[in-house]
């Protein structure tokens, strides 16, 4: 490692180095801060099906309120009954989007161009969530648009309870599915695709879901039901995990679980719980997908409190962690029970979420998730101001596991300028390297004339997605001498090396 130490008014140097990622108990450089932005019947947006500009201004109020916790990634609900929050000739418009399905927004916009466009202008991952299989939550066909994909195939679908759902069973099915996913991944910058915890629905009592007639004709040398039903989503899992990487191998593919995989009572590798499970129950086995990589990320959710005592959150944490199969693990946490009537006193004395995220910092994990917007909005028993200390300096998302590609090039130019009466710390913009991207700058300010740890986010200044700062904005903060470091971080999430310069306190200000 070569260091130079060289006047601000005359050059800049570079630093090549390696960056070792050593996380700190609470406040780590990497570590997942993402909410769930839920669609469906409204829950978190849009607040109108009629008016676009409410629309919109809801959405920038939600990304400027989670940018001010620190949050660096919203899960977006692009598709909850087989209809779209974007612009596609594959499905219709949502009724959930503008009040009737099929019915574009008025003036036209798209959202998920939209939520991705201002989100990645916050530095912030927009993961986008799917449904698989949901086509009707309650309520008659009436609903369905003229082109909805269930008057061209009514034989693809099954109705069970309520719901209208896609057979999992048949590859048509399968393959509609994955053409949804490669149009979604194709057409937009988004950064995940992320599936939730239906996949075979929940179970209606006293009704078997009406699969029989498949299972007869094609079982695929299963004898027994649940292990061909498993079979079924594991088929479709492993497709789509192809299909996103085969397009745009840095998109991720993640799965939001129910909590509990399967209970010790039914399997030795299964959880000290008595809850319905995945395996069992909805046909997903998650643990056999992170053994084999057909997906990326994890995200059980634990939405139950420590002490549970059916479903331990305490329990599930450490469980899910020792199986995570070196797949990044984020946590799955309930915010919107945070202060309901109906919930446990728990919910409604203190507040549940930060005494699981500190008990979190016991267990390896890489971050967490929140359910829902909404709860953070509303600011549930002082959620956020809890937050806006917890999460006091700024995160990188995490890198994606199992990457082997090269990480992007230094950046270059690296100096300080000054305009008028402020000083701006610019750059020259990167450029795509080895196929890969850009998404953002991390800036560092170091104090005096030493290279602190890069490791330590109390050193970040800010994360940008421009290639300059006005260091002005930052005075109160930059208050001696520093050293400032700039690096590039890739779509894959890997670092590069620093650029750095020098300044001194008589210059800044």
């Amino acid at each position: 490692m070569r260091h130079q130490f060289l006047s601000v008014r005359k050059i800049c140097c570079i630093l090549v180095c390696l960056v070792v990622l050593i996380p700190a108990a609470a406040q780590r450089k990497r570590e997942m801060r993402a909410a769930w932005i839920a669609t469906v019947v409204g829950i978190d947006w849009p607040p109108s099906v009629d008016d676009v500009t409410a629309q919109r201004q809801r959405m920038i109020e939600i990304l400027d309120s989670l940018k001010a916790l620190n949050f660096n990634a919203v899960v977006f609900q692009a598709r909850p009954t087989a209809d779209a929050f974007y612009q596609s000739d594959i499905e219709p418009w949502s009724r959930y989007l503008t009040g009737r399905q099929g019915v574009p927004p008025e003036p036209f916009y798209d959202p998920l161009a939209f939520v991705v466009r201002e989100a990645h202008r916050r530095c912030m991952e927009v993961h986008v969530w799917l449904n698989p299989y949901r086509a009707i939550l309650k309520g008659g066909l009436s609903q369905l648009d003229s082109t909805h994909i269930y008057f061209q195939h009514p034989e693809w679908f099954v109705t069970y309870g309520e719901q209208l759902l896609f057979n999992p069973a048949l590859p048509e099915t399968r393959e509609y599915l994955n053409r949804v996913v490669a149009d979604i991944v194709t057409r937009y910058d988004i950064d995940a695709v992320h599936f939730d915890d239906y996949f075979y629905p929940y179970r209606y009592k006293g009704q078997e879901f009406p699969d029989d007639k498949e299972f007869r004709a094609n079982p695929r040398g299963f004898t027994d039901k649940g292990d061909w039903r498993r079979d079924n989503v594991n088929l479709v899992i492993a497709q789509l995990q192809h299909t996103i990487k085969s397009i745009k191998p840095w998109v991720e593919f993640g799965i939001s679980p129910f909590g509990v995989w399967r209970n010790a009572s039914k399997d030795e590798r299964g959880s000290q719980t008595r809850a319905m499970s995945n395996y069992d129950d909805l046909y997903a086995d998650i643990l056999l997908w992170l053994e084999r990589g057909d997906i990326d990320y994890v995200v059980p959710q634990l939405y139950w409190e420590i002490g549970h005592s059916s479903a331990d959150f305490a329990t599930l944490v450490d469980w899910w962690s020792r199986h995570a199969c070196n797949r990044n693990y984020y946590v799955g946490l309930y915010a919107s029970n945070l202060g309901n009537a109906t919930a446990k006193p728990v919910w409604r004395t203190g507040n549940e979420v930060m005494r699981q995220l500190r008990y979190m910092e016991q267990v390896p994990q890489q971050g967490a998730m929140f359910y829902s917007t909404v709860a953070l909005m509303q600011n549930r028993q002082g959620i956020c101001d809890s937050l806006r200390r917890y999460y006091r300096y700024p995160a990188l998302v995490p890198q994606q596991a199992g990457v082997n590609g090269s990480e992007s090039m230094p950046v270059k130019r690296l100096r300080i300028v000054r305009a008028q009466r402020c000083y701006h710390l610019e750059w020259d913009a990167a450029h795509e390297s080895d196929g890969c991207a850009p998404a953002y700058y991390v800036v560092y300010a170091f104090p005096g004339n030493e290279l602190g740890d890069f490791d330590d986010p109390r050193h970040i200044l800010t994360i940008t997605a421009d290639n300059c700062v006005n260091l002005t904005d930052y005075a109160d903060k930059l208050r001696g001498h520093y050293k400032f470091a700039v690096t590039v971080v890739n779509r894959y999430g890997q670092e590069s090396a620093p650029a750095m310069v020098q300044k001194h306190k008589r210059g800044m200000r």
